[in-house]
């Protein structure tokens, strides 16, 4: 089959990703061997491949928002040839830690991840662990359905970790795969909307998806937000964000990856109980949860697709923000 491996992890522009036959791998146990029908193109690949997160399985191939027909299943599995299923980032947990026992699967120590731990989507047919893949809604197609596995289910934790109140103002930093998304859960539950990007397209696409306002990364709304979400992996941001809330206001740090952040002032920016809060992950009543949502709300996806043969291409398009929206390879 074909595939794409992390041959040597670097900068985007030295080709790290490079095409590779692989044999069809066979299931084992609670697996099943998945026929990738679209895999979405997402940042933390985009990290994997160039190093930002440490290599766990070396020639790893990357992706984790797969939507895929299963074509065979080993022992002790409820899924079937045929059936239509969704493959996401977390690819498994202990199930015994005091995390998972307390329904923070996305906390455990032992937890591994697709595209990471384990070869993913980039590719013909992946193995995914039956316990961990996801029905998706019969009425959004193949393409659309790719970028809810991680864009829209972590961006949607990040949400709720921002606490947001009911008709609150919420500031997103960074309008892309997960963050567009995420702002139209928001403006259904009654949020306006505060969008900060340098792109001018997706000021644009912010605007039309129902964001009250959107500027540049360091514009000035015309009031205090009481949540925000950064989206990008950029450390500087941190103080904007803090120095926009209101008191008790919550900002989430969406990504797996942040590079280093300024020193913060203390009465700048913490004080009046505001707080800084990361995401972890996910858990699978987060993906399910969200996945009923975007279906009840006919949840819009932006996508640019690719082919196969085409992902180092997607990815480096995703690195220079050379499109808006999500990236989807179509094998």
């Amino acid at each position: 089959m074909r595939a794409w491996v992390v041959e040597k992890p670097g900068p985007v522009e030295t080709g790290p990703l490079r095409r590779a036959d692989r044999e069809v791998p066979e299931p084992g146990r609670g697996e099943l061997l998945v026929r990738v029908l679209a895999c979405g193109v997402c940042r933390t690949d985009l990290h994997v491949a160039e190093g930002d997160l440490p290599v766990h399985l070396p020639g790893v191939t990357p992706g984790h928002e797969i939507v895929g027909e299963v074509v065979a299943a080993g022992p002790d599995c409820r899924r079937a040839p045929g059936d239509r299923v969704g493959v996401a980032w977390l690819r498994g947990t202990c199930g015994t830690c005091r995390y998972c026992r307390r329904g923070t699967e996305n906390l455990c120590p032992w937890s591994v991840y697709t595209g990471w731990d384990a070869h993913g989507g980039y590719a013909e047919f992946t193995l995914a662990v039956d316990a961990f893949v996801y029905s998706l809604p019969d009425e959004i197609d193949d393409v659309r359905a790719a970028p809810l596995l991680c864009a829209g289910i972590v961006g949607y934790r990040a949400l709720r970790r921002a606490e947001l109140p009911p008709g609150g103002a919420l500031g997103l930093w960074g309008f892309g795969g997960s963050a567009h998304l995420a702002a139209q859960i928001a403006v259904a539950e009654g949020a306006a909307v505060h969008v900060f990007t340098r792109s001018a397209e997706a000021r644009e696409l912010a605007l039309s998806l129902g964001a009250v306002w959107a500027g540049g990364p360091d514009g000035i709304p015309s009031g205090a937000l009481d949540s925000a979400i950064i989206f990008a992996p950029a450390g500087p941001l941190v103080p904007l964000a803090l120095e926009r809330l209101d008191r008790g206001g919550t900002l989430a740090i969406a990504g797996i990856h942040l590079t280093d952040v300024p020193p913060l002032n203390y009465e700048r920016h913490l004080f009046q109980e505001r707080q800084v809060r990361s995401v972890t992950a996910n858990t699978r009543a987060d993906g399910e949860e969200f996945l009923r949502l975007a279906a009840r709300l006919s949840v819009a996806v932006t996508t640019r697709s690719y082919g196969l043969d085409e992902a180092d291409l997607a990815l480096g398009d995703l690195a220079a923000g050379r499109f808006t929206g999500a990236a989807v390879l179509v094998p």
